[in-house]
Order: C-alpha cells, then structure tokens, then sequence
C-alpha cells in the first residue's frame, strides 16, 4: 500500500493509531485530492495549541463518536490541518511535528527549515 511521502521523500509512516487519525482514519497523514482541509501535518497536541483551535471554532477537546472522534489530549499525535497549523504558527502556537509522519506536500506552503524547528524530539 503506497501512503505517500513524507518531508523527507521516504515512506510516509503511521501518524498514530490511538487515537486513529487522518482524514480516512487509517493512522497516516495523507494528501487527497477529497480533503480539502489538508489533514497532513503529524502534530503532538499541546494545549495551548488545543484552545486555539477551540478558539477558532474547531473543537479538538470534545469526543464527537459520530465522527469517530475520541477527543483529543496534550501528547497526542493528530493530523491537523495545514491552514489552522501555519495560523498557529504565525500566532507562537503551533504544535510540534512528527516529520516522519507529516506528508511531503506541506512543503508547498511551510519550508522544511520552519518544520524542523517544530520538530517533535520524541
């Protein structure tokens, strides 16, 4: 099965399985072409980075089963969405990023150097 690259152009690896993310709920951070909100950064949720979503009305904290959404915790890992990560990094809250698991296609609008500065040292 080919998941794709990651930023490094090798295998793109799992995300994280508990809780399952990624936009077909199959643990990867995958680009397709039916997501529009581009769920392909591997992120290590923080708090701070959790309320500013909440903020900017995306609820990561309440579990929505409906969804298949457990709710998420500081420490876990979750493909979040390209657009609200760079609003968080321009607001000094981005979370940390797996790069072995953050899809190659965010480098269209972040550069690696932005990326390696984020990234997760677990």
């Amino acid at each position: 099965m080919n998941t794709g690259q990651n930023v490094f152009g090798d295998d793109l690896q799992s995300c994280s399985d508990d809780p399952m993310t990624g936009i077909r709920r199959d643990s990867f951070c995958r680009c397709l072409d039916a997501d529009p909100g581009r769920h392909e950064v591997c992120a290590v949720m923080t708090s701070e980075f959790l309320e500013f979503s909440r903020v900017r009305g995306n609820d990561l904290v309440t579990p929505r089963p409906e969804l298949n959404f457990p709710g998420l915790e500081p420490g876990d890992r979750w493909c979040v969405c390209l657009p609200r990560w760079v609003e968080a990094f321009e607001a000094d809250v981005a979370p940390p990023v797996v790069l072995d698991a953050t899809n190659r296609a965010v480098l269209d609008t972040v550069s690696m150097e932005t990326l390696e500065r984020y990234a997760h040292d677990g």
